[in-house]
């Protein structure tokens, strides 16, 4: 199961902070995404494929991430390790 661990709520702040850990194959789910902001993040351990708009990367550690997140998006592990991505949104989304 995909971890979320967050700072900052809609309700009381502009900025949403995760620790995001995706288990070997886990994803987040079959349904693209959409929420009003933008999102933007960095993989430190393991690889996560990121796909927005129907065009898709496999990101490693180091690399990073930022596009507006109307556009449908899903993030996926394809490697065989645990992966895990300091992620943030602007407005947050819950």
């Amino acid at each position: 199961h995909v971890s979320l661990r967050q700072l900052g709520t809609a309700s009381e702040h502009a900025l949403q902070l995760l620790h995001e850990t995706y288990p070997a194959g886990a994803d987040t789910g079959p349904e693209l995404l959409s929420h009003d902001g933008e999102e933007a993040g960095m993989v430190v351990k393991g690889q996560i494929e990121v796909t927005v708009d129907g065009n898709s990367a496999i990101l490693k550690p180091g690399d990073g991430y930022i596009f507006d997140s109307r556009l449908p998006h899903r993030f996926r592990n394809p490697g065989d390790e645990v992966s895990e991505v300091i992620s943030a949104c602007t407005p947050p989304s819950f």
